[in-house]
């Protein structure tokens, strides 16, 4: 990422918590998706195995500030089966974690999922997200990109809530589909999956299979590439009861296309 785009995204989350969020919904769906039964094929998958992030296919994204905290490769670690990436505290220091697969990995449509917990405790949130590098060099999305926040999970807004939305057109005229909440029992603790179907005409969103919003707005026709991410707010008083250290667990992320691919 330039060094650029990285201050408008910087500027952008401090910008965030103002966008409205919706009310919170169950699913709209009762029989979970399974993205071969569609005719999807897996494309590519990390399964985070070993000690230490595969190079080939994730980089420690964005080091250096970011809102209050300092985005750290200390904060990124890889072991018994998951990404571990943390909210921690080295001194007075307030560490946070990123890892994207910009200039390794990108696809145009297709499934998205990643198996994970998430964090513990308010104030911090865990992000899955999709972004295209094009996304502050104009507005039409059809044409730069969006951004596409597959699961966020604030603890401000419930125990058992997390969010969906889309952002493009970085800069003055940004535009938003409002963050989507969507409430699932039992989804802030253990292991749950997030997904994403993208295709040319919409945004699915799903939480353990089970979808949950369908929109169209925003819709990007150009290839992006994947973020796992452990974010801080810009104000102090957000994070007053923010434990630390705290991880967002990662145990898969995995994308499915159809042929031919796109």
């Amino acid at each position: 990422m330039t060094t650029k785009l990285y201050a408008i995204c910087a500027a952008l989350l401090l910008a965030r918590s103002s966008f409205a969020q919706r009310p919170a919904q169950g699913p709209v769906s009762t029989v979970p998706f399974v993205p071969e039964k569609v005719g999807y094929a897996r494309v590519w998958q990390d399964e985070f195995e070993g000690s230490k992030l595969d190079p080939t296919k994730w980089k420690v994204r964005g080091v250096g500030p970011r809102a209050l905290a300092y985005v750290s490769e200390e904060a990124v670690e890889v072991k018994d089966g998951y990404l571990w990436l943390w909210a921690k505290k080295k001194g007075e220091q307030l560490l946070g974690s990123a890892v994207g697969t910009q200039d390794l990995f990108s696809a145009r449509y297709g499934y998205y999922e990643c198996r994970a917990q998430v964090q513990k405790s308010p104030g911090v949130w865990a992000a899955f997200w999709v972004q295209s590098s094009e996304i502050a060099k104009g507005e039409d999305p059809a044409l730069f990109g969006a951004e596409i926040d597959i699961m966020e999970c604030f603890r401000k807004l419930g125990t058992d809530i997390v969010s969906h939305n889309v952002h493009w057109a970085y800069g003055p005229n940004q535009k938003t589909t409002r963050g989507m909440q969507s409430y699932l029992k039992g989804v802030g603790t253990g292991f749950h999956t997030f997904g994403l179907e993208w295709t040319p005409e919409k945004y699915i969103f799903y939480v353990d299979g089970l979808k949950f919003y369908e929109v169209t707005q925003g819709i990007s026709k150009i290839k992006e590439y994947l973020i796992l991410s452990m974010e801080y707010p810009s104000n102090p008083a957000d994070i007053v009861r923010t434990l630390y250290p705290d991880a967002f667990v990662v145990d898969y992320v995995r994308v499915w296309q159809k042929k031919p691919l796109r």
